[in-house]
């Protein structure tokens, strides 16, 4: 499904004819279409919400997308979570008393309460007088759960001061579960998918762990989604509970586990999305065909002009050209990008970040809608070339004015490349609209009032508009200054009110009557 475009808005310019002079001319749109939501290795989370809506137990469901793992207990029964790392102040409390035991291994006891203390650690134990504790500080529950800025954690709080806060959450590895597998996975999803998510988000935070540090993992997508007590739900727990301390091995070790929303089909070997890693057995390209059930199963269109293009690929100039080369799990691990100024090679998953696309597994199509100007004098003809490359469908070509409804515009034979060229004589603002299947881009064409100007200040406006009005104007000292302002006759001529002197003038007319503002040539007075 990955095609090269042929560079062909260069030679459908050409069928246009050149662009008037200092005219800006709109390059070609490039719509990208794919499947899947995210890096597409390892579990796909719909895909196994549908295995287990086919009968599939968890089981079968982890080794499908983990093969030759096998399941066996955790090698750890605590694990530690990064809280906080950026705030300067925080407020740990309890709605019973607790404790805390500080760097000399002095316990405080506390009454139920909030506690607030920054990078210091200067702490109110009494709840009036600040002492200024020695680090690190562990707080500890007795009878209700220890909150942090008003969000309970089970377990303890570990706070570390210096530099920047850190507060560090210490509890059991299935109870961090309980708030973890809800926040990655829907609560009210089927059973069987819950607990193969249990078992992946229990196996990488296990084998994702950092060695040695203040903390083992962090509590958003760095490691994976924690809330805690406020983040737990029923379903989540009992699923959870049901594959207590058991997680996916490989070789005797914890397998890192990767999980993600949608593979669109297929899963990616980890090699394959990313160059850079090291090929892992249990991390390959399987079929995935009950992924259907997932919304973001297929994706796009989603459109980018060439100009757009070039600013997020930091491409050498407005791009004119894409090759998507494709990878052994069928998405893009290639992407060859031209542009106006040079060329520049991309890495399928640095394509997908820089243009916040779903996943690599896309196509490209390019819709072409080039006006030889974005500004016709009234009575002139506009150029037009159309052209879709890469894409599913009939092409449309439409056309409104203001406040009227879009209505088609036939198309001619095409030329030997595919594009169409037309020739169009719009008596004012004109939109254009080209489609296909679901795609389309636009582009508006302005018309503007013929303007003259002789040297006795009089002249025409075409098309005639009685009643209206012309502005005349002087340039003094770069500044253009009105001189008088003529009324058009029925047949669009006027004269200034002023008689001309030494200088430089023109004559403005306003937008309006679909129209937009026009103006004459300069004329010197000598």
């Amino acid at each position: 499904m990955l095609r090269r475009l042929a560079a062909f808005a260069v030679a459908a310019l050409s069928l246009a004819g050149p662009a008037a002079a200092g005219t800006a001319v709109a390059s070609a749109t490039f719509v990208f279409s794919g499947h899947g939501w995210g890096h597409g290795i390892g579990l796909s989370q719909y895909g196994a919400l549908g295995y287990a809506q086919h009968g599939s137990s968890y089981t079968d469901i982890v080794s499908h997308y983990y093969p030759g793992t096998q399941l066996g207990p955790a090698p750890a029964r605590t694990i530690r979570v990064l809280l906080v790392d950026t705030k300067k102040v925080v407020t740990v409390s309890s709605g019973a008393g607790f404790r805390v035991k500080d760097g000399l291994g002095q316990v405080h006891q506390l009454a139920a309460g909030d506690y607030a203390f920054g990078r210091g650690l200067l702490f109110k134990l009494d709840g009036v007088t600040q002492t200024a504790l020695t680090g690190p500080l562990v707080f500890s529950p007795q009878g209700a759960a220890l909150e942090l800025n008003g969000k309970p954690y089970r377990g303890t709080f570990t706070a570390i001061g210096g530099p920047s806060l850190q507060i560090v959450n210490t509890l059991g590895l299935d109870a961090y579960l309980y708030g973890v597998v809800p926040s990655e996975m829907p609560y009210f999803w089927d059973a069987e998918a819950l607990k193969a998510q249990a078992i992946a988000a229990r196996s990488y935070a296990l084998a994702t762990r950092k060695p040695g540090g203040p903390f083992d993992v962090y509590s958003d997508t760095r490691s994976q989604v924690y809330r805690g007590v406020s983040g737990e739900n029923g379903p989540t727990t009992a699923a959870v509970n049901a594959t207590r301390g058991t997680v996916a091995l490989y070789g005797g070790k914890v397998a890192e586990t990767l999980f993600y929303s949608t593979s669109g089909g297929r899963t990616a070997a980890i090699q394959d999305e990313w160059p850079k890693a090291k090929a892992v057995p249990y991390l390959v390209s399987v079929p995935d065909p009950y992924d259907t059930v997932s919304p973001y199963h297929n994706w796009g269109p989603v459109t980018f002009t060439g100009a757009k293009l070039g600013t997020l690929l930091k491409a050498p100039g407005t791009v004119t050209d894409l090759l998507p080369t494709a990878n052994p799990s069928g998405r893009v691990g290639r992407l060859t990008v031209t542009a106006t100024k040079g060329s520049l090679t991309l890495g399928g998953a640095d394509a997908r970040i820089a243009l916040g696309l779903r996943s690599t597994w896309f196509s490209v199509g390019e819709l072409l809608l080039v006006p030889s100007s974005t500004a016709v004098p009234y009575g002139g003809t506009l150029q037009l070339t159309v052209g879709a490359k890469g894409l599913t469908g009939t092409a449309v070509l439409e056309q409104h004015l203001s406040a009227q409804p879009w209505t088609p515009v036939a198309l001619p034979a095409p030329a030997a490349d595919g594009s169409y060229a037309l020739t169009l004589s719009p008596t004012q603002a004109t939109w254009l609209r080209l489609t296909v299947g679901t795609a389309s881009t636009s582009v508006r064409v302005n018309v503007t009032p013929v303007v003259t100007l002789d040297r006795s200040l009089s002249g025409t406006v075409q098309p005639a508009v009685a009643g209206g009005t012309v502005d005349v104007q002087r340039q003094d000292g770069g500044v253009w200054t009105s001189v008088g302002t003529a009324t058009l006759a029925a047949d669009g001529s006027f004269a200034a009110p002023v008689p001309p002197q030494p200088g430089i003038y023109r004559a403005v007319v306003p937008a309006g009557g679909g129209l937009a503002a026009g103006s004459s040539p300069l004329l010197q007075v000598e």
